[in-house]
């Protein structure tokens, strides 16, 4: 194929959540040709499944730029600035005006699931005229699209990690599905009956686990027989507790200082160390055993359990294309020391963009949660500076990619003890690090051009992916 039949291919952006709307309205507004897919019934499928959720941010850090000006032009009423939504809300007030935009519903196609990424006529292992070759991208139906460039929003909400302590399912995991319930249940509301009058226990160590356990507390308050156990495999809870009163965004920091109070009440029972080993049923409830580094075990019987340990990419729909990715994050090469949670913060990741997000395959771009991998420190407006960035680089303009700007909050932001596990959680909590670290960081290994424009400005985030929620 020419470079000009190939232009006037769509791009194919896969998931229409925020950051893959955002992606629309950029593509838009440079005026290229781009189709949306998403596997769920509408957009924001995936934000509505945690709708009962407030954000810790308001509305003001929330939409992205492109999409505001689409929007402001039909009359559209921004929210106050000062709100906090909930995903419900988010969804209502922006996502679905957003999608429902002439401009942007034409090109939205629902239950269009993506199940493979290809090069028109060539495996992975062709080199010759690749870069020509449009992509293939397949459908759950069966439907082929072509295009000129794939933007991959998909987001990692449909994998989850698992229990158990080593990376691996505990032995006889699968055994207890029936009483494991994902991330972020809506335990006063709809979930209400499966957990009241029942022993939950909720593993994790980021914001998800926290909004659970404050739900599970108040629903102890009122139901009677309502017991609430935290297990984390860290020593310490005080990444969970965050910042406090001196916490950017207030609702953030109310929601660790509330769970240190029930901790510290006995309301709920926190357990440190905590690996997850082994999972059976005994007569009606689960037997959880975990095994300390010494090798010794204990174990732990509850009625319910809450897994809020975070989630992972799925590259398996792009088996077939050349990705550079990182072996213990799972982001590109580039990208991984950038976010890496042994080392990095919420608040200390710098401006990245398309030179970041780059993979040996010309044209393709995991952007949002899903290009942070397994890094816990993935931030909403991350996702959106990230869009804009490679759609400005598809549409020729390389200077405008890559004056890359991120906003950063104060305090609050996430961080990670090399030593004590991560538990594989969202996170944002801890110390804000002094300026001249945040600066250091910022510009370390970054290609010439890249960094720049750090600010320091409460900045929207996104629950299961960097930790946004309150309750």
């Amino acid at each position: 194929m020419t470079t000009n039949a190939l232009a006037e291919l769509p791009v194919v952006v896969i998931g229409a959540g925020p950051v893959g709307l955002a992606a629309a309205a950029h593509l838009h507004e440079r005026g290229l040709a781009f189709t949306v897919l998403e596997a769920g019934d509408g957009p924001g499928a995936a934000v509505r499944q945690w709708g009962h959720v407030r954000l810790f941010s308001p509305w003001r850090y929330d939409i992205d730029a492109a999409a505001r000006r689409l929007l402001a032009a039909t009359g559209w009423v921004a929210p106050a600035e000062d709100d906090l939504p909930t995903g419900t809300e988010l969804v209502e007030a922006y996502l679905r005006p957003l999608a429902e935009l002439p401009q942007l519903a034409p090109h939205l196609r629902y239950r269009a699931r993506v199940v493979a990424v290809g090069r028109l006529g060539l495996d992975r292992l062709r080199t010759t005229g690749r870069e020509n070759a449009p992509f293939l991208v397949r459908l759950a139906d069966g439907t082929d699209l072509l295009a000129r460039a794939v933007v991959d929003a998909s987001g990692t909400w449909g994998t989850p990690n698992v229990l158990g302590g080593s990376g691996l399912p505990a032995h006889g995991e699968d055994t207890v599905a029936g009483y494991v319930e994902p991330a972020l249940p809506d335990v006063p509301g709809a979930d209400r009956d499966r957990f009241a009058g029942r022993h939950t226990l909720v593993v994790g160590a980021g914001h998800s686990a926290a909004n659970t356990l404050l739900a599970l507390a108040d629903l102890a308050a009122v139901a009677a027989g309502t017991t609430v156990t935290w297990a984390i495999r860290s020593t310490s809870p005080a990444r969970t507790y965050g910042g406090g009163d001196a916490d950017a965004l207030p609702a953030r920091g109310a929601l660790g200082s509330r769970l240190r109070e029930h901790v510290e009440a006995g309301r709920i029972r926190l357990l440190t160390g905590f690996s997850v080993h082994a999972l059976a049923e005994v007569d009606g409830r689960v037997e959880v055993t975990v095994r300390a580094a010494d090798g010794a075990t204990r174990s732990v019987t509850v009625d319910r359990i809450v897994s809020a340990t975070g989630f992972r990419p799925d590259h398996s729909i792009t088996t077939e294309l050349r990705l550079d990715l990182d072996p213990v994050l799972g982001a590109t090469r580039a990208l991984a020391p950038l976010i890496d949670p042994n080392e990095h913060s919420c608040g200390t990741v710098p401006p990245h963009g398309v030179d970041e997000l780059a993979h040996p395959e010309p044209g393709y771009h995991a952007v949002g949660v899903k290009s942070y991998g397994r890094a816990p420190t993935f931030l909403m407006a991350t996702g959106y500076e990230q869009v804009r960035s490679v759609v400005a680089a598809l549409a020729g303009d390389w200077a405008a990619a890559r004056d890359v700007r991120l906003e950063l909050p104060e305090t609050g932001v996430c961080t990670s003890n090399p030593v004590d596990s991560v538990d594989g959680a969202d996170c944002c909590g801890g110390p804000a690090p002094a300026a001249e670290d945040i600066q250091a960081k910022a510009t370390r290994g970054l290609p010439t051009g890249v960094a720049g424009g750090l600010l320091t400005a409460p900045l929207a985030l996104l629950p299961t992916a960097g930790g946004c929620c309150a309750d």
